[in-house]
């Protein structure tokens, strides 16, 4: 039987296509694989046995015993035959057969006397290949052992089958994850690109307001600015959309004063209301004054919800109750209500409200205005206090909208009030390192209203030339610059200069992981633009008091790592160990390979550093490796890599100091 003829399926080329769908030949070993061959030996009792699949020419295999080899050629193989048919291929004596008595493997070789082969048929009916059971004795197989083999041989098909659709869904995440961080790169960029006109716009419109005008130019200076503040808004609700999506929003538990808090947001809505709606606000005398709890995002949820009721309701009342429905020896349950008599929200709306970019009526947009984002934001941000939201409405009759949410009890000692110092700040000499003209001119105007003096250079390499033959009491710095940025320029006026110069961030850029790479490299205060003249003189008040506010840590989420580890704390603190230990190991590997633009190894680093992120749910580092490997696997590294890398380097000095204190 050593002829170089063969027998050939009347379906070959089908068959050769099925095969080569699974993506199997000349892959590694696989432990489902292995297992199975090892369950045919036990079953059979037989020291060899193998799972294999033949291709145009050969015989290979994906798991054997007793072989030692990873293919042969078909034309020598026994399951040539065993794929010509449907059902199992037996025979108890090779010696009596007439096809195989001659062959070199039975009378020599591997001195085959028992072969059973068994067809691995996949779902659309073609043989790819055996799964066998061979002895150096004559045997025969009784009806349980037939019946094993079948199913063991079904297993490996349908292990071929999971295989091949994880893969598959192993590419689709890939490419969803890439289309994300495509988006938020798009997101983000657009937002600098928007904000750094709007800055100037809402600027300037804040100095001209401050100029004596008539009721005219009053009136038409206010309907600019309220444009202005709805598009900073809408830019805003987006970028915030981004973020609850790729887990990078959390909850800044921090002491406030709650009944301040909503009185506040009751002043400021209030004003908003036309004269023909009454806006209410009733708190439970139980409710407690001061809690611990992100008082930024119950101010966005209350504002929006309350927004929305204003807008919507022509005549009537907008209503605001908070009320305490539990307390325990740690927290208060308070449920908060937003009620209004507006136009109302039909039945079949109601749940599909909190979509986005939904609005109850297709109408509702030409009427009232909106994007439609702002009840999808609520809804993210009640539920990422672990709650839910519910409203209730009629149509004509008005809606309302509430959710519970806990607040942990602060201690005693944190109800002081802290005095904030109103000494003048006299006369400062402050440096804008800034590239945008309009920009420019806008921040000489309010330093100009500030009472300092100001210096302006065009990029960081200026930047630098100011400081070496000026004194200045503050840096201004852009983080987008021509010739030096802003990083670089403040890491050089650190480490070169060896300076201490109080450094603000003022950026459009909103990119994840910003803020926390701004103080890693050894600014002072980030302030986003556009800016506020009043958020930008705190930030200056701030940094240049002794006791400047501290960067904000970042907060782990472990919960991932706490339900693999099914309650042993050994395990859990093994796990922080190996990262502590691996990860920055790992993080100056890959910086090194791309000083030394080897793509290879930075795609192979940050693919294998992205699995370990992921169990310590790090998504906005896990963004950044994501965007690093595919840079690399395009071979060609960009500015975008460069940042990756810093924003990936500072985040991970932060983690590594947080699980160290744990």
């Amino acid at each position: 039987m050593n002829n170089k003829d063969f027998p050939i399926p009347h379906n070959e080329l089908e068959r050769l296509a099925a095969l080569k769908r699974y993506n199997i030949i000349d892959t590694l070993p696989e432990n489902a694989f292995d297992d199975a061959t090892k369950l045919v030996s036990y079953i059979c009792g037989v020291p060899i046995a193998h799972i294999s699949f033949i291709d145009e020419d050969r015989q290979w295999f994906k798991s054997e015993i007793g072989i030692g080899l990873t293919e042969v050629p078909r034309e020598i193989s026994f399951c040539q035959y065993t794929i010509m048919d449907t059902k199992m291929l037996e025979i108890p004596d090779t010696h009596l057969n007439d096809t195989f008595k001659d062959d070199d493997n039975v009378t020599g070789g591997f001195k085959v006397r028992f072969y059973a082969g068994v067809p691995l048929t996949t779902p659309d009916g073609y043989n790819i290949g055996t799964l066998c059971a061979i002895d150096h004795v004559t045997k025969e197989l009784n009806d349980d052992q037939r019946n094993a083999l079948s199913i063991v041989a079904k297993h490996v098909v349908n292990q071929l089958e999971l295989r091949t659709k994880n893969i598959e869904l192993a590419k689709q995440k890939k490419i969803a994850e890439r289309a994300v961080f495509a988006k938020d790169s798009f997101l983000a960029n657009m937002s600098h690109e928007i904000r750094t006109p709007l800055n100037a716009i809402i600027g300037f419109t804040d100095l001209l307001a401050q100029t004596t005008m008539d009721n005219v130019q009053r009136d038409y200076i206010e309907s600019v600015q309220v444009a202005g503040e709805n598009l900073l808004i809408i830019i805003n609700d987006i970028l915030d959309l981004s973020k609850i999506e790729s887990g990078n929003l959390t909850i800044d538990a921090q002491s406030f004063n709650l009944k301040k808090t909503l009185k506040h947001i009751y002043n400021l809505l209030k004003v908003k209301a036309s004269k023909d709606i009454e806006v209410n606000l009733f708190l439970d005398a139980d409710m407690p004054d001061v809690v611990i709890g992100d008082q930024g995002r119950l101010n966005q949820i209350l504002v929006n919800l309350v927004g929305n009721s204003i807008k919507f309701t022509q005549e009537g009342e907008v209503t605001v109750s908070v009320k305490k429905v539990g307390e325990t020896d740690d927290d208060y349950s308070l449920k908060f209500s937003v009620k209004d008599t507006g136009i109302g929200i039909q039945k079949d709306k109601l749940k599909t409200i909190f979509d986005r970019f939904t609005q109850a009526e297709e109408s509702t947009t030409r009427t009232f205005g909106g994007t439609g984002l702002g009840l999808n934001i609520v809804k993210q941000l009640v539920e990422l206090h672990k709650s839910e939201i519910h409203v209730k409405s009629e149509v004509n009759r008005g809606s309302e909208f509430f959710f519970v949410l806990t607040y942990k009890k602060a201690p005693p000692a944190v109800n002081a009030v802290k005095t904030v110092s109103k000494n003048s700040l006299g006369q400062l000499k402050i440096l804008l390192c800034e590239d945008n003209i309009l920009n420019q001119k806008l921040v000489k105007s309010v330093m100009k209203n500030f009472g300092f003096e100001l210096d302006i250079a065009d990029n960081g390499e200026a930047g630098i030339e100011f400081l070496s033959k000026n004194n200045y009491d503050l840096v201004l710095m852009d983080l987008q610059m021509p010739v030096k940025d802003g990083y670089q320029t403040t890491e050089y006026i650190r480490n070169e200069m060896n300076s201490t110069i109080p450094i603000i961030a003022m950026t459009a850029h909103s990119l994840v992981g910003e803020q926390e790479r701004c103080f890693n490299v050894g600014m002072d205060a980030y302030v986003p633009k556009p800016f506020k003249q009043a958020a930008l003189l705190g930030a200056i008040k701030t940094v240049m008091s002794k006791d400047p506010k501290p960067l904000q840590k970042r907060k782990l989420d472990l919960s991932f790592l706490d339900e693999m580890s099914c309650g042993d704390p050994d395990f859990k603190m093994e796990m922080i160990t190996l990262f502590v230990e691996k990860i920055p190991n790992e993080t100056a590997q890959l910086q090194d390979a791309f000083n030394h633009n080897d793509t290879e190894t930075v795609m192979r680093v940050a693919h294998n550093m992205r699995s370990s992120l992921d169990i310590f749910m790090l998504h906005d580092l896990t963004n950044c490796l994501s965007v690093i490997e595919e840079e690399a696997r395009l071979g060609q590294f960009t500015s975008e890599t460069v940042n990756k890398i810093e924003i990936l380097h500072c985040g991970i000095i932060e983690v590594i100091k947080t699980l160290k204190e744990l």
